[in-house]
């Protein structure tokens, strides 16, 4: 049986996992409604782009957490 935490690749096997915080200035509850709907989005949209996997993603109205997983090649920087 085949664990999906890790990802296989042809030279190596690997579980690349980031949890980022973001808030915004001061921590004000900006994050909600409609902007949190586009928030989520746009995130997916750049995950896409980035060629990594939104594990989870919650929106607070302070703050966001998002859990990806990315290749070994990838920068959190990024």
């Amino acid at each position: 049986m085949v664990s999906k935490r890790w990802k296989y690749s042809n030279i190596c096997v690997y579980n690349v996992t980031y949890h980022f915080i973001r808030c915004p200035k001061y921590r004000r509850e900006v994050l909600i409604g409609n902007i949190a709907k586009d928030l989520i989005k746009l995130l997916k949209l750049k995950a896409k782009q980035l060629d990594v996997e939104i594990e989870t993603v919650k929106v607070l109205p302070d703050h966001v957490h998002l859990f990806i997983k990315a290749t070994p090649t990838a920068s959190p920087t990024r």
